[in-house]
């Protein structure tokens, strides 16, 4: 089973964390699965922002990006060339380090 390490976010993961994933699901699904509430204010369906992240190491052994996900990701703040959308990036049998960037375009937070 892959890992993903997660680096310290202020509020969302301050110590930072490691946790195991089944390969073929998503990083943002991973995440929620752990009690790790990144954003996701579409429901995951690629259409906002909000549950960008930037992939550290193994940006490779994830799934390509579709068109929709990198049209997106020019309005995502904090934008790096290995930038993705956790709820379109599968995770395959590869360990990934992932970083949440402090802020979104999201102005106001939802209780998903």
């Amino acid at each position: 089973m892959p890992v993903i390490k997660i680096l310290p976010h202020a509020e969302l993961c301050p110590q930072g964390t490691e946790i195991q994933v089944a390969s073929g699901s998503t990083i943002c699904e991973a995440l929620l699965e752990n009690h790790i509430n990144i954003e996701h204010a579409c429901d995951m369906s690629c259409a906002c922002t909000t549950c960008h992240v930037v992939v550290r190491e193994g940006f490779n052994s994830l799934n390509d990006l579709e068109e929709t996900e990198e049209d997106l990701l020019d309005r995502a703040w904090g934008l790096e060339p290995n930038s993705r959308l956790s709820c379109q990036a599968i995770v395959a049998q590869k360990n990934l380090v992932i970083e949440i960037p402090k802020y979104t375009i999201n102005h106001a937070k939802e209780n998903h």
